[in-house]
């Protein structure tokens, strides 16, 4: 019979263009199962195929376990029954034992031959799918070729992927037999095999469109830097020429508008503006609120916004339907964006002068006049009138020299003293937590800088965020949170 095995392995794998080891595979699978049957309980086999002279060996296999975690005698084997057969044997090995093999002949054919071609099916999708994913195709074109509960399953070439109904543009109805483009979204290599899901409605797929229409994308000419989507609705694109005799905008509208035509067909008809690129963010925001006329914009390097400034007019436009505008203007851009009409941002500006002029009162111990020239001059925190260059500050007019040396030692002492003062409070917050057992003098600061300050506000906290907040491992993060929770169980 050997030699039948090397002749069905040989014949399959050159059928089926598999690698012999997966057929090989595949067979010891079907015959450990249909050894299996004969066992009325629950059973663990093992078959093992010679890969040169076809012989195979039939083995029952029993896990070794502690004591804790046995649990079932047909599978399991405790350590120290284990040991007494093989010294050598460590915790989840396994103890083996020989079985006659089934005649190959008799195997139940049926139930064998089923086995071997699920697995050599998978091991082929997964050889187109690799062959797919090598090419760094993710533009899938495909026919649906059934509907399940309002997911889509699309088949390309040998290969079924699943389109759910969330990830298609609303109000688009598919039908069995549809011609439908969507972009692979993930690839989840699951037991029964590769699971594909696709999308239509993620903005690479609004990339990968232009990239298709646009052929001056692809030799390197034109970039598309970002996309952001309402899907079904309205789109923007974010594109940037490498050439300077290319315009690119209009090089993606296309003649008479034929390139973004394509694409808002493909897409149920959704709207996409194209925008402008440019290294200056600033910049950037202003083209991607287009049409709307932006008056004047403040950047928040710090917290990554911007407070774009807009005519009252130009209000509605520049936030869009339902906000539909600068929501897709702040996606496209990655920025943060406050809209205001010139009075509302005259309102904040005057809050805020208003606000850094009193602590500037209040720290320094200067009157209004003086706290007014610096505010005037950019200065925003007790921080930059201490430490920043002092010729700079040499330069401001109403200021000598003398009253600009105080005022910086003055900016450094407030500064000190407020730090001494949170040093305190830090040392008096920690006297708790350092208490806890596992707990260190280091991370209780770090806790207590954030506001955890006794034993009950860590065990109170779930382990993902003691490790965001000290910035430690999550098996430490568990024993004090569980060190924290003992009088709980007291």
């Amino acid at each position: 019979m050997s030699r039948e095995v090397l002749l069905l392995v040989d014949a399959l794998a050159r059928e089926k263009n598999v690698d012999k080891g997966v057929v090989f595979g595949a067979l010891e699978s079907a015959l450990a199962s249909a050894t299996k049957k004969r066992f009325a309980e629950e059973s663990d086999v093992r078959v093992s195929i010679d890969r040169n002279t076809g012989e195979y060996e039939s083995f029952r296999c029993w896990q070794v376990m502690d004591d804790e975690t046995f649990e079932t005698p047909d599978l399991h084997i405790k350590l120290g029954e284990a040991q007494k057969r093989n010294p050598d044997i460590q915790l989840e090995e396994f103890i083996e034992e020989p079985l006659e093999s089934i005649d190959f002949g008799r195997i139940g054919a049926q139930a064998a031959k089923q086995v071997i071609f699920q697995k050599i099916r998978d091991a082929e999708r997964e050889q187109i799918l690799s062959d797919f994913m090598e090419r760094k195709e993710h533009l899938v074109s495909g026919t649906v070729k059934r509907i399940e509960r309002g997911n889509a399953i699309i088949e390309f070439g040998k290969i079924e992927a699943l389109l759910p109904r969330d990830q298609m543009i609303p109000k688009e109805n598919m039908r069995v037999g549809d011609r439908v483009r969507a972009y692979l979204l993930c690839v989840d290599r699951s037991v029964r095999g590769p699971q594909i899901t696709l999308s239509r409605i993620t903005p690479e797929f609004l990339i990968k469109l232009f990239e298709l229409e646009v052929p001056e994308v692809e030799e390197g000419l034109l970039e598309i830097v970002s996309a952001a989507r309402d899907p079904g609705i309205r789109a923007k694109i974010s594109v940037r020429s490498h050439d300077k005799r290319i315009d690119p905008i209009g090089t993606c509208v296309g003649m008479r508008g034929s390139r973004v035509q394509a694409v808002t067909n493909e897409l149920a008809g959704e709207r996409v503006d194209i925008v402008l690129w440019s290294e200056d963010p600033a910049t950037s925001v202003i083209n991607a609120l287009a049409p709307a006329d932006v008056a004047s914009i403040m950047v928040d390097e710090d917290n990554h916004s911007m407070d774009v400034v807009v005519e009252e007019e130009n209000l509605a436009q520049a936030i869009g339907r339902n906000g539909q505008n600068v929501r897709l203007a702040s996606e496209l851009t990655g920025w943060e964006l406050n809209i205001m009409t010139i009075e509302e941002s005259s309102q904040k500006n005057e809050q805020e002068f208003s606000k850094v002029r009193d602590l500037f009162i209040e720290k320094l111990d200067v009157d209004a006049e003086v706290a007014d020239i610096l505010v005037q001059e950019g200065f925003n925190t007790l921080e930059e009138v201490a430490y920043v260059p002092l010729s700079e500050m040499l330069e401001i007019e109403s200021l000598d020299e003398a009253t600009v040396n105080e005022l910086r030692s003055r900016a450094r002492n407030a500064l000190l003293t407020a730090a001494i003062v949170n040093e305190e409070q830090v040392e008096h917050n920690i006297e708790d937590l350092v208490k806890l057992d596992g707990m260190d003098e280091h991370t209780a600061r770090v806790l207590a800088s954030k506001g955890i300050c006794t034993q009950e506000q860590v065990a109170d906290l779930a382990v993902d965020e003691l490790v965001e907040q000290a910035g430690m491992d999550e098996e430490r993060a568990n024993r004090l949170i569980m060190a924290a929770r003992a009088p709980w169980f007291a």
